[in-house]
């Protein structure tokens, strides 16, 4: 029996797309649910010629697997992670490998490490991105744990990656939690992407009344150049979708109210705690929960109104300024995440590697984006580089577009339509760039009303001031 190479617990789509991708790559895979019907859909959907079988039973699923086992958990995070862990750990080997593929908080990851590290059992916290078609064909999988223990994953993880140029999309990240915390991040910087991309179609929509034709046609031709990008690729077809009842675009039909699962707000809380700036992914987790607030907004939009100022611009100006300027701000919340990986590795020891980080990221994930290619180079030419806006090449694309997204900024303010994600991109380009800020007057003041003292530029030491 114990001739699988692989096994996953929990056979809901996301889990059976994953075994069945290792299965056509020659792995023969185990699966684990209580409920029947997904247990035996495994096997069902498995090729005739293909070894992948699926069991209610914990006893014979860890029976099945070849030692050490391998083992990945894809359950909802929080409490149903520990009671997988729970009603494995007795039936398994020291040595054996229990990986959480969910998007759990990187602390629990920290947690559980340490207490299976006590009965000898390895466990990895994963990031795996892409959704359901990405775990069926080739996923963007972020794996951190021991360095020995990968070895017995990485056969099968770099089978069942996505490729790009030949290269799979998956490597060994760091210690610890450092492959949860490198996912957690990719969410963030999916949080102010997608924010951006949102503001881009209400600018044109709304505030200059383009068709939503037109706007297809404009994402899809996006979606040919610098700016290609799973995420710019998936709103030109969605923009095109109609319903099946009505024969509207489904669009404009779905409600404004947008819902998170937590993985945004982890980053935007854990960048604080770090003292990391992130204010675009901290803006676009702000909107989504500001979305919320319908009642109040529809009442605000008849008491609040505004005076729209008339433009001059043609919109073929229009539109390639704002092309220019969601490069810039793109780059820009990059940027913001990838520098708080710089960070965090630094104060969690996870010793990353950004120039993998960032090869990983070009396939397979929902960032996925050619820009990623310029940050691997840009790391391989500097890999302790703080932040990407310092490397020169990144840096002149920036300074070449920054007019355009200060002209689109201005446009907006003039339509009143909010672009916190454009704007708070150019304000951090902006802080970033600055020799000198405004807060030499921000200490003055906490000295004044705090005697919190301060530090001076022709001097040496710290300093309190009796100010009146």
């Amino acid at each position: 029996m114990e001739n699988h190479d692989f096994g996953v617990v929990g056979l809901g789509v996301m889990g059976r797309n994953l075994l069945l991708n290792m299965a056509d790559h020659k792995f023969a895979v185990a699966g684990l649910d209580l409920d029947a019907e997904k247990a035996s859909a495994l096997a069902t959907e498995a090729k005739p010629d293909q070894d992948a079988k699926g069991t209610t039973s914990a006893e014979e699923f860890v029976s099945m697997l070849r030692k050490p086992r391998a083992i990945m958990l894809l359950v909802p995070a929080g409490k149903p992670v520990d009671s997988a862990i729970a009603s494995l750990v007795p039936l398994l080997d020291k040595g054996d490998i229990i990986i959480d593929g969910g998007n759990s908080y990187f602390p629990d990851t920290n947690r559980r490490i340490a207490e299976l590290e006590e009965k000898g059992i390895h466990f990895f916290g994963m990031g795996i991105s892409g959704g359901e078609k990405g775990a069926r064909f080739g996923p963007s999988m972020m794996p951190g744990g021991d360095k020995q223990a990968y070895e017995r994953l990485r056969p099968v993880f770099e089978a069942i990656a996505a490729k790009v140029d030949g290269e799979p999309c998956v490597t060994y990240l760091g210690a610890g939690s450092a492959g949860n915390y490198v996912k957690m991040v990719h969410n963030g910087i999916e949080y102010g992407i997608m924010q951006l991309i949102s503001e881009v179609y209400d600018l044109l929509k709304r505030g200059l009344g383009f068709s939503d034709e037109k706007l297809q046609q404009m994402f899809a031709e996006w979606n040919e150049g610098e700016l290609k990008s799973f995420l710019i690729e998936i709103t030109g077809i969605v923009l095109k979708k109609t319903d099946d009842e009505t024969g509207k675009l489904l669009v404009n039909l779905i409600s404004d109210q947008a819902k998170a699962k937590g993985t945004g707000k982890w980053t935007s809380q854990n960048a604080m705690d770090l003292q990391a700036p992130i204010p675009t992914i901290d803006a676009a987790v702000n909107m989504r929960d500001l979305s919320k607030y319908k009642e109040e907004r529809v009442e605000a939009s008849k008491k609040l109104t505004d005076t729209p100022t008339a433009h001059t611009s043609s919109d073929d100006e229009i539109l390639k300024s704002l092309k220019e300027a969601y490069y810039f701000a793109m780059i820009n919340i990059y940027a913001q995440g990838l520098a708080q990986l710089h960070i965090a590795s630094k104060e969690y020891n996870y010793g990353l590697k950004l120039e993998d980080v960032a090869k990983i990221w070009r396939g397979g994930c929902i960032i996925r984006a050619v820009c990623l290619e310029d940050f691997r180079k840009a790391y391989a030419r500097n890999a302790d580089l703080p932040n990407i806006l310092l490397d020169d090449e990144i840096g002149k694309s920036l300074v070449a577009t920054q007019t355009s997204a200060r002209n689109v900024i201005k446009l907006a303010i003039d339509k009143g339509i909010p672009t916190p994600a454009f704007a708070t991109a150019l304000g951090y380009y902006d802080a970033y760039r600055s020799e000198r800020m405004a807060t030499n007057l921000i200490q003055a003041q906490r000295d004044y009303f705090g005697a919190h003292t301060y530090e001076r530029i022709d001097k040496t030491g710290t300093f309190h001031t009796k100010w009146d």
